[in-house]
């Protein structure tokens, strides 16, 4: 066997601290089941037996893993155990000495050019070791790895969602009174946080702090307990809000209660009378020395020192009930004050409802005045005072199709829903309107515009001449002004369409053969832009 322990002590008086940093590496040799074909002896590293990972060349020849090489001389130069067990071993030549050692850049070409596959169950990756080293190792997401604080074997892929979610190991912050814990104790934590919010199932209020738990029972107007006179027999159980009403509407009830207490405290003091010790014999005294009543008895028992105890008690609920009848007084007193009020706040608002009641009639006539306002602007706005108007009729072929279909046979003018609006001979004269058919009327019906003339009620009616015999005129306006379809009459004054009018408006009377349809069809001169005029004069001759 060869000494080496004089080397040893010389070589380390030679070693330097430390590696190139660029050769620095923390991890040992790649494991062999990464390469994709056997392993060659000369790529594993002399200590950890695996494929060399930066390899890195003793004088000796050896190979080492750079991590393994600085593990192995982290103390200074040691003997090369594969020269000892090749029994090649030399002094000069098999010390394993970071000053002597190279990185073998040759050897660390070959092993980066080596075919790799991954080693992990389900991942099929596959390239060079070079491209394993760089690119995939400690990356793959099927690669197995332990949980520092559980322990537990999980995929690389869910060690994130393991940490965040899944670790019983994993340590919280309590989001109500941040303290730290351990996810175990989250329920246990749960049953003693002071900020933990919970619900109170009387009144339903959430989120209360458990530290302020108890207060909010006892305020709580919803919260139930037992009512104060339960030790003497009440067995009302009452929201803590009601506690006053309950006394207030049972007060009655609590002196009869009261009463059959103090009854049997009353009878119990004077079958205590009867026993009393005679002499120090105990002996019991007979009807003949029954006790004497009123304030002889009070004076004979304050004499002799009986029953004490029973009288204090006495004495306590006879001051209890002199406090429950000022309390029944006051509650009388309450009772009637609130009953004045209660009149008064009747009277307060009966006054309130008839001047509601009386806003709401003058609502109304005003809504009433103001419609009626508006209906004599419209009017104004299309009515004439010289016995001529002219009315305009838009949108003539939908009014006509609507007439066609029966939704809409007639219309008046000058607007259809003005129904009401008319055109005067004078300011003060007769009142009439138009009653247009686009359909036709009668024996135009489907072949010929209708149109009529009504005579309406008027406000002067009175101060005109009647029947009405004034003559009409009646026009379809040619929008070229070259040919106006024209149509006149003069009234039947014997006809009631010209009398004075006792309704809203007289029967309208007219030309139901007007003007026939055609005259409409195709490019008429009368209709343009979907829209008509029509024109009515009133001869004013003789008013």
């Amino acid at each position: 066997m060869i000494s080496t322990a004089g080397t040893v002590g010389k070589w380390k008086a030679m070693a330097r601290p430390s590696l190139p940093s660029s050769l620095d590496s923390t991890l040992p040799g790649i494991s062999r089941e990464v390469l994709s074909v056997s392993m060659e002896p000369k790529y594993q590293c002399q200590q950890c037996k695996e494929i060399l990972r930066k390899p890195f060349q003793a004088q000796c020849g050896h190979r080492f893993c750079v991590f393994c090489f600085k593990q192995l001389t982290s103390s200074g130069p040691i003997p090369c155990e594969a020269c000892q067990t090749e029994g090649i071993f030399e002094e000069a030549m098999s010390m394993l000495n970071i000053t002597v050692a190279f990185p073998d850049n040759a050897a660390r070409r070959e092993i980066d050019s080596l075919p790799a596959k991954c080693p992990n169950d389900g991942c099929c990756w596959s390239g060079t070791l070079k491209d394993y080293e760089g690119q995939h190792e400690g990356r793959c997401d099927f690669e197995r790895v332990k949980c520092e604080a559980c322990q537990a074997v999980i995929l690389l892929s869910e060690k994130d969602r393991h940490n965040e979610r899944e670790c019983e190991a994993r340590t919280l912050n309590c989001k109500y009174c941040k303290v730290t814990f351990n996810f175990k104790e989250i329920k246990a934590h749960d049953e003693i946080c002071q900020k933990f919010p919970m619900q109170c199932k009387d009144c339903g209020k959430k989120k209360i702090p458990r530290e302020k738990f108890q207060e909010h029972t006892k305020s709580c107007a919803k919260s139930k307990s037992a009512c104060q006179f339960s030790e003497i027999g009440c067995r009302a159980v009452v929201d803590n809000g009601k506690q006053q009403e309950h006394e207030q509407t049972s007060v009655m009830e609590h002196l009869r209660l009261m009463l059959a207490v103090l009854s049997s405290v009353r009878l119990r003091a004077e079958g205590a009378v009867e026993w009393q010790e005679d002499s120090g014999l105990g002996l019991y005294r007979g009807p003949e020395d029954a006790p004497l009543a009123g304030a002889d008895a009070a004076a004979h028992n304050a004499g002799r020192g009986g029953a004490p105890g029973v009288q204090q008690k006495v004495t306590a609920l006879e001051n209890i009930v002199c406090v429950l009848n000022r309390e029944v007084e006051r509650s009388a007193l309450t009772l009637e004050a609130l009953s004045r009020q209660h009149r008064l706040d009747q009277e307060k608002i009966e006054n309130l409802s008839n001047k509601v009641r009386q806003l709401e009639r003058t609502l109304t006539m005003r809504d009433l005045q103001l419609a009626e306002s508006d209906q004599s602007l419209r009017e104004l706005q299309f009515c004439t005072y010289d016995g001529v108007f002219i009315w305009k009729i838009a949108d003539f072929s939908r009014r006509r199709q609507d007439a066609v279909g029966g939704r809409a046979p007639a219309m008046f003018s000058p607007a259809p829903f003005f129904c009401s609006s008319a055109f005067y001979s004078s300011k003060y004269g007769y009142k009439m309107c138009l009653r247009l058919y686009l359909n036709g009327d009668g024996t135009g019906r489907g072949t010929h515009l209708s149109l009529f003339f009504v005579v309406m009620r008027g406000k002067y009616d009175a101060l005109l001449k009647w029947p009405f015999s004034q003559k009409v005129t009646l026009m379809l306006l040619d929008q070229n002004n070259r040919e106006h379809i024209i149509d006149a009459f003069r009234p039947d004054v014997s006809s009631t369409s010209f009398q004075r009018p006792i309704s809203e408006m007289n029967i309208a009377s007219g030309c139901p053969l007007f003007c026939p349809l055609a005259k409409l069809a195709g490019k008429s001169s009368y209709l343009r832009d979907d829209t008509i005029f029509i024109k009515a004069i009133v001869d004013l001759t003789g008013l």
